[in-house]
């Protein structure tokens, strides 16, 4: 294998900041206030089954706080670990387009203007990029990168159903169609161990991601935390936790099915160590992550190895 990413057989998220902004890039997780159309009646009351309390952004900042002193209290914090860097304004927490273009700009507009900021990352869902939010990511990704995370979590319109997302497959499509319309690059969040999902399900899902105009990914580990309404499901014996082994082995398949060009940026996720029901392994994180790079060592795979265009 050409030793095309330094160290890993991926193209990590660290690999590419590093050649586009020519340094270290952290991000810095925010909690703009917003809710979500899941949680708040429009859609649903209950939210996606697997979400937590704080809406997946529980590392984030404290929305009782500013956009600027959520940045300063978190860009303290890296500090210790790290002297000198740029920054991603991430708006991680609930849904992030949800809410007037007018609160939206405010918003964004302090985030991108502190001190180091090179780039602007928004989490939401497809369901909540109307025409004037598409034309307001559009106009800052022309003042510093952007892009938009999108929770497809599944390929699947039955497993959609049970984790109840709140939208189908050709909502996500249609969306798809209109960022890269204005070119703003898209990052899509799966998620593996989902209720009634075989690996085979799941490596269906990353084919039909690796075949769309999608920029990045991020490869989550279902996490069953506290306070969920998952918990449920689990109480009912519907859900089983993947082992690390499995994990690893879905991890590093799904890596030779991505094209090479689309950046990796998570081969697992975070939970509350408090709030975490399991799998308890999943806290392991680093030894996670130096099992997948082992294996894929170990069988000489690499990104794109069994990518078909």
């Amino acid at each position: 294998m050409e030793n095309l990413w330094n160290d890993k057989r991926y193209f990590s998220l660290n690999y590419f900041l590093r050649e586009k902004f020519g340094s270290k890039v952290f991000k810095i997780a925010l909690d703009a206030g917003f809710s979500c159309p899941n949680r708040d009646g429009t859609i649903s009351s209950g939210g996606c089954l697997f979400c937590s309390e704080r809406g997946s952004g529980d590392f984030a900042g404290n929305r009782k706080f500013s956009i600027t002193r959520q940045f300063e209290d978190i860009k303290i914090m890296m500090s210790k670990k790290w002297k000198s860097g740029k920054y991603i304004a991430y708006f991680q927490a609930y849904t992030n387009t949800y809410a007037s273009v007018d609160v939206l700009r405010e918003k964004y507009q302090e985030a991108v203007s502190q001190d180091g900021v090179v780039a602007l990352a928004i989490a939401t869902r497809p369901d909540c990029l109307d025409n004037d939010v598409l034309d307001l990511i559009e106009e800052y990704s022309h003042k510093v990168y952007t892009w938009v995370e999108l929770g497809l979590q599944t390929s699947s319109d039955e497993s959609a159903k049970i984790i109840n997302r709140g939208y189908k497959l050709h909502k996500f499509e249609e969306t798809l169609v209109e960022l890269n319309k204005r070119n703003i690059d898209v990052v899509v969040h799966t998620i593996f161990g989902l209720p009634g999902e075989s690996a085979q399900d799941m490596l269906k899902t990353i084919d039909y991601v690796s075949h769309k105009d999608i920029k990045g990914i991020k490869l989550h580990l279902l996490h069953l935390m506290e306070n969920t309404p998952m918990v449920e499901l689990y109480k009912q014996k519907k859900l089983e936790f993947l082992n690390q082994d499995e994990y690893v082995d879905i991890i590093c398949k799904t890596i030779t099915m991505l094209p090479p060009n689309m950046v990796i940026h998570r081969l697992t996720g975070d939970a509350p160590r408090e709030l975490l029901i399991g799998p308890m392994w999943s806290l392991k994180k680093w030894e996670v992550l130096n099992d997948i790079d082992n294996k894929m060592k170990e069988l000489d795979l690499y990104q794109g190895k069994n990518f078909i265009g």
